[in-house]
């Protein structure tokens, strides 16, 4: 135990973020560069090492929480690096993206904040990196055995990672132009600075993992052609389908799903645009969907220089505390105040959106809404309660529906899709195709970067026991059935 009485004498604090009037002039990551360091040895003491740290359930990694807690505050940070890694492969992704199932729980947090855990997470890694402590793992051997890995987001830079360093040779088929999928695209700058990306491509490419960007499996390279080529081949591509709005006016210019929108603004920092095609700037902001998505569009919004921001949701605000139904240790659906909405704009929720109106020039002007509320376990609309608001640029964040059936990929392998529209798979995260796995969003649904990468590393251990003939000391962290704490 790092500090016997650390969790009764020391408050939670976390970590500072930059003023608002600063951070909105530029696109950096939001917190105080170096704020953690001084406060985060003792924020792991109040880690209690408990005798069954619900923690490591509450994370489909199974991360070591109390092991790297003790380690950091005893600040034996290449010991808490080593720890941190054995279960995860990108604590710097996890540590800045997610919205920490672990910290929900914490059994500190049955009647106390809880342990800053995502905070110590992503202090051991950024001393890591800057320590020159994370460096290229290569295997001692190759298999001669070859596999395809189609996506390049968390779960598949994942299972490539894992395979390669259990000595197979890998290659990872991305559509867009640049490594990362969501991570690259979908993240704004604000969340997470791409350069922490780009370190982990280097490290994969040290390794021996190879890259191939702007291949779109289905279009550009068949899925028979594909097989030919490897051994196997894990389908990590996404839940790419976004969910749509079918109200009068959706034709409208102005109206663009959050992907459409979102990506553009991440190729201005990449110096792909001097500004982006879709921009905020000067205008009325509508964003339907009170997710993290929206919460992307509201800041993305808010630095392109939008005269308003509203963000819209169908469901009532959630509560401050844990509903009785959501008890501890389960994940709660709380009120939440991200970064994006310290930086303004205003949410209102129990609403949905009846139709757009727009100007002679076709571009939407208004939305128009309804107040909703439960009656019978059904939203209905209430009457007297329509109203419009001004919105020349409309967002859709409204979540996904399923992999992209579009590009001929599902069809092409011959996949089986399950009741929700994802890939089917076995516990071996094998498809009804063989030497076809699957691992993410693409065969979970719509879900959270740590569940991806861990079905990632468990899907490459199915991938290992298959091109080994049954056997593999590559981890299996979750099954795809699993649920835990997080469901």
């Amino acid at each position: 135990m790092a500090d016997p009485k650390g969790f009764l004498t020391t408050d939670r604090e976390v970590a500072e973020t930059r003023p608002v009037p600063e951070r909105l002039r530029d696109w950096n990551e939001v917190y105080v560069p170096g704020s953690l360091l001084p406060i985060i040895g003792k924020q792991a003491g109040r880690c209690m090492d408990c005798g069954i740290p619900f923690c490591h359930n509450g994370c489909p990694l199974g991360n070591l929480i109390p092991e790297w807690n003790d380690y950091a505050y005893r600040g034996d940070w290449a010991t808490a690096s080593e720890r941190l890694h054995a279960t995860n492969n990108f604590p710097e992704f996890t540590g800045r993206l997610c919205p920490a199932p672990c910290e929900a729980a914490c059994v500190l947090g049955i009647n106390q904040p809880a342990v800053t855990i995502k905070n110590v997470e992503v202090t051991i890694i950024d001393k890591a990196w800057e320590a020159g402590r994370v460096t290229p793992q290569p295997p001692e051997r190759l298999s001669g055995k070859t596999v395809a890995v189609i996506g390049s987001g968390p779960a598949g830079l994942a299972a490539a990672q894992q395979l390669t360093r259990a000595g197979h040779t890998v290659a990872v088929y991305e559509r867009a132009d640049r490594i990362g999928g969501l991570l690259r695209y979908g993240i704004p700058e604000f969340k997470m600075e791409k350069r922490h990306i780009n370190r982990r491509i280097e490290q994969m490419r040290a390794e021996g993992t190879r890259f191939r960007t702007g291949v779109e499996v289905g279009r550009d390279i068949t899925a028979k052609d594909l097989r030919k080529r490897y051994d196997a081949v894990v389908i990590a591509a996404g839940a790419t389908t976004a969910r749509d709005l079918p109200v009068p006016g959706r034709e409208l210019k102005g109206i663009h799903q959050a992907m459409e929108y979102l990506p553009l603004a991440n190729k201005v920092q990449e110096g792909d645009f001097v500004a982006p095609p879709i921009t905020a700037e000067g205008k009325h902001v509508v964003v339907i969907g009170g997710g993290d998505t929206g919460a992307d569009c509201v800041g993305t919004a808010h630095r392109q220089g939008a005269a308003s921001v509203t963000q819209l949701e169908i469901m009532p605000r959630p509560g401050e505390e844990r509903a009785p139904h959501q008890p501890w240790p389960t994940f709660p659906m709380l009120y939440k105040v991200t970064s994006a909405h310290e930086e303004g704009g205003e949410r209102v929720y129990s609403v949905s959106t009846t139709r757009f109106e727009g100007d002679e020039d076709g571009n939407v002007q208004w939305l128009h809404l309804v107040e909703v509320e439960f009656v019978d376990g059904k939203l209905v609309q209430k009457e007297g309660t329509e109203r419009r608001i001004p919105a020349q640029l409309v967002t859709l964040a409204m979540g996904f529906t399923g992999t992209d059936r579009e590009n001929g990929l599902v069809e092409q392998f011959g996949l089986e899709l399950d009741p929700r529209g994802n890939i089917a798979r076995d516990a071996e995260y094998a498809t009804n195709v063989p030497g076809v796995f699957v691992a993410g969003d693409a065969g979970r649904g719509q879900s959270l970067i740590v569940w991806a990468i861990a079905e990632g590393r468990a899907a490459a251990r199915g991938v290992d026991r298959l091109l080994t003939g049954g056997h593999s000391d590559l981890p299996y962290p979750i099954r795809p059935t699993d649920r835990a704490l997080t469901a």
